[in-house]
């Protein structure tokens, strides 16, 4: 849907207005009101209007239960008057749930939070953007279907909401179902240990005989194993026979590994005066190395002084052209600077001249002005004439 040039003129004359006075609104609204001394008198003046409210309509609906109370001993000529009671009653009702409702949720939420200001703020915004879309669309097209998306896509983030709200509610009733079943399960826990307590207590018993059972065998046992060591004891001292036996085969073996270990000694002197002449040998070559590589060491140092002073050369190339680098930046953020101003100039002569343009149409003036007929300028500067006296 499209308007026609004057009435999109209009509209974007009230919607500039409304734009402008929400950006007013949103410079002077406070980010919350803590710390403020009127503080508290803001929050008691608002629950004071609460209740005050609250009271009225809960004694209009008062007054008119009883009103219906004194039209249903009448007579039949008063039906239509208890339709009409009963409509009324209805509606003051639905007044009187919303305004508890809201009553409630402002004792639960205090006005005074940030919270509440910053989503204040956010729908302040939100209107804002809508509302300046609109007013640019409205200026190229003359349409308005910024605004009706805009009112679409608040509708499904409520039914959103909505469905959100209800799946809540069945979580809840979930969860009371699952309650109810745990209280079930718990009175079953309770009645299982009962059961194994009884089962315990019949344990109890069985271990009682089975511990005198167990003092029987035990004896028993006992001279089992007292012929059991005398048995072990006899084989002990064949074992410990076989053992002395073996301990002389063992003295036998030592007095020949002490011959082959003197033999090894030997042979072992001999190769150390080997290692040592190679020891020698290494140290020389060691020498040698270490007087080599402190000249290619020597070598290395002159080439690093030498990039050392290029290294500086560089250094000082680069804080020249870094230099030139800023003093470019520079020169382009002025130009970028002035390109904004002249942006925000051509911004404030394009308003300008629409408010211009909507002071010569509500005037009249200029091209907007009505054209006088010449066919009848004598009646029109007569009627003139008599208007002036």
């Amino acid at each position: 849907m499209a308007f026609e040039a004057l009435e999109a003129i209009h509209v974007s004359t009230v919607l500039n207005d409304c734009a402008d006075q929400l950006s007013v609104l949103g410079k002077i609204m406070p980010s919350s009101y803590d710390g403020r001394t009127d503080a508290d008198e803001i929050v008691k003046d608002e629950i004071s209007q609460l209740v005050d409210g609250q009271m009225q309509l809960e004694s209009k609906f008062q007054n008119l239960m009883i009103k219906k109370q004194d039209l249903k001993g009448g007579r039949k000529s008063n039906m239509s008057k208890m339709m009409e009671m009963e409509r009324e009653i209805h509606s003051v009702g639905g007044d009187l749930k919303n305004s508890t409702h809201i009553f409630g949720r402002s004792i639960k939420q205090s006005p005074l939070t940030t919270d509440n200001m910053t989503k204040m703020q956010e729908d302040r915004a939100f209107v804002e953007r809508v509302i300046v879309s609109t007013l640019a669309e409205m200026r190229d097209n003359g349409g308005f279907y910024t605004l009706e998306d805009a009112v679409k896509s608040e509708k499904r983030k409520k039914a959103q909401l909505q469905d959100t709200i209800l799946k809540e509610e069945k979580g809840r009733k979930r969860v009371k179902m699952l309650q109810r079943q745990l209280v079930d399960i718990k009175q079953e826990k309770e009645k299982e240990i009962q059961d194994r307590n009884k089962l315990i207590a019949h344990l109890k018993d069985s271990l009682q005989e089975t511990k005198a059972k167990t003092h029987m065998e035990g004896k028993y046992v006992k001279k089992m194993a007292e012929v059991r060591v005398a048995i072990t004891q006899k084989k002990c001292i064949m074992s410990e026979k076989d053992m002395r036996d073996e301990i002389e085969s063992l003295r036998a073996k030592i007095d020949e590994e002490t011959r082959v270990n003197a033999e090894i000694e030997s042979y072992l002197r001999t190769h150390q005066v080997e290692l040592e002449q190679k020891v020698e040998y290494w140290m020389e070559k060691y020498e040698t190395d270490f007087e080599t590589k402190r000249r290619d060491l020597e070598l290395l140092n002159q080439a690093k002084t030498k990039d050392l002073d290029r290294l500086q050369e560089l250094t000082k190339l680069y804080a020249e052209y870094e230099q030139v680098v800023v003093e470019d930046r520079i020169e382009k953020e002025k130009l970028r600077r002035i390109q904004e101003q002249e942006m925000l100039e051509l911004k404030a002569a394009t308003k300008l001249q629409s408010w211009w343009r909507m002071i010569m149409v509500r005037k009249q003036l200029g091209p907007f002005s009505k054209k006088k007929k010449k066919g009848k300028k004598g009646k029109k500067s007569g009627k003139g004439k008599k208007k002036k006296k």
